[in-house]
């Protein structure tokens, strides 16, 4: 059973930045993508960022431009940036892993961007 660990989240005032981290608890080549989702309160979750095996990523328009997913083998450790914050980005913050059987998801980060 894979267990993913999240940590970085906090209270940042808007035009601030943020790491979040996501610790894997196996080697996470193991999965083939991996990925970030959020959730506001009220809101469904969302897909904010997603990193495949081979290197590539895609962002949510919201993000685009302002938010950076990457991971480090060496860590089994996934990261995601967050620059020039927006109130709008306040939600917990999700880590998820895929293979080809299963979903895995962490426990979750509370963001919070209020001035």
């Amino acid at each position: 059973q894979e267990q993913l660990v999240e940590s970085g989240g906090g209270l940042v005032q808007p035009g601030g930045s943020l790491r979040l981290s996501c610790a894997a608890s196996g080697n996470i080549f193991s999965f083939y993508a991996m990925a970030w989702y959020r959730q506001a309160p009220g809101k469904q979750r969302e897909l904010v960022a997603v990193i495949r095996s081979v290197g590539s990523t895609n962002y949510d328009d919201s993000v685009k431009g302002r938010f950076t997913i990457s991971r480090d083998n060496a860590k089994n450790t996934v990261y995601l940036q967050m620059n020039s914050l927006k109130p709008e980005d306040t939600a917990v913050y999700y880590c998820t892993a895929f293979t080809t059987q299963n979903t895995y998801w962490g426990q979750g980060t509370q963001v919070t961007v209020s001035s």
